[in-house]
């Protein structure tokens, strides 16, 4: 066989190889992809926890609770509260919902429990509400109300800051006072460390603890709640009074009022009670003691 012949056949041999090589590739281009995996869609039946925080905090207070429910297995995510108002609030975190695929169980502390029964109204993914040291009130209830029925001593620990925000719109924040922070809000933490809650608060509207339920979906979604017996800033009494109306499964710790920082363990525990539960939810509330 001659030189040039040799040459020629290599170089259609060549060809074919590439030839081969394209179909390959653009039948793997063609193929249809299997789309991402949202979040709560497939993890194994595993529902999404969703944790919405509550006034002057923001979602790292959440922190050592979330890496608790991700050590069990679960997707949790840890949403900004806007705390500019209950029905503002509330339809951002309802819009977040929609966003998760599958099974939710929805948790709020503080004024957070406020935003959570409104924002779950409607929405048959979530199954099950969790309250933390939180707010619970009823259709025609604010947050207001309800601390006039249960006093505590919040309201000697802020101070009233107005505010203006685009287009015009005006109203006014409260802040807590930098002194009041660790008796008030954060007792059972060190005072350095409520300090820092101090520095890095997030102020809330007064719309936030003014404006009235419109709706209350613990009256339909099986609820657990958390009682902190030395709460200064929800009266315990009212979490008490909430926890038994809403008929919720009901766990008393003795923590402050920022539960979710300094008991993250009996917190975690609790959400972990709602998400496993089974279709007897609907059974009469228990009340136990840690």
């Amino acid at each position: 066989m001659t030189a040039s012949v040799t040459h020629g056949i290599r170089r259609r041999v060549r060809r074919l190889h590439i030839a081969a090589a394209g179909c390959a590739v653009a039948a793997f281009c063609s193929a249809p992809v299997a789309p991402a995996v949202a979040a709560g869609s497939a993890g194994g039946g595993k529902p999404t926890i969703v944790l919405v925080h509550g006034a002057f905090a923001d979602g790292s207070s959440w922190n050592g609770v979330i890496q608790r429910l991700e050590r069990r297995g679960y997707t949790v995510m840890a949403p900004a509260n806007p705390l500019r108002g209950l029905y503002s609030d509330s339809a951002y975190i309802a819009s977040v919902l929609r966003s998760v695929k599958g099974p939710i169980v929805l948790a709020g502390h503080s004024y957070g429990g406020s935003v959570i029964s409104t924002a779950a109204a409607g929405n048959p993914q979530v199954k099950s509400l969790v309250y933390i040291s939180a707010l619970m009130p009823d259709v025609g209830e604010s947050g207001m109300s309800l601390s006039a029925r249960f006093p505590s001593v919040l309201n000697t620990a802020t101070r009233s800051v107005p505010y203006q925000a685009g287009g015009g719109v005006t109203g006014t924040d409260l802040y807590l006072k930098h002194d009041k922070v660790h008796p008030v809000f954060a007792a059972c933490l060190p005072v350095s460390e409520a300090n820092l809650l101090a520095v890095t608060q997030r102020p809330v509207a007064t719309t936030a603890f003014s404006e009235k339920a419109k709706v209350a979906a613990w009256k339909s979604i099986p609820s657990w709640a958390l009682v902190s017996r030395q709460d200064m800033t929800i009266n315990p009494d009212q979490e008490r009074f909430e926890a038994k109306r809403a008929h919720s499964h009901t766990v008393e710790i003795d923590t402050c009022h920022v539960s979710p920082i300094a008991r993250p363990d009996a917190v975690a525990d609790l959400i972990l009670q709602a998400a496993t539960a089974t279709a007897t939810t609907g059974a009469p509330h228990t009340t136990r003691t840690s």
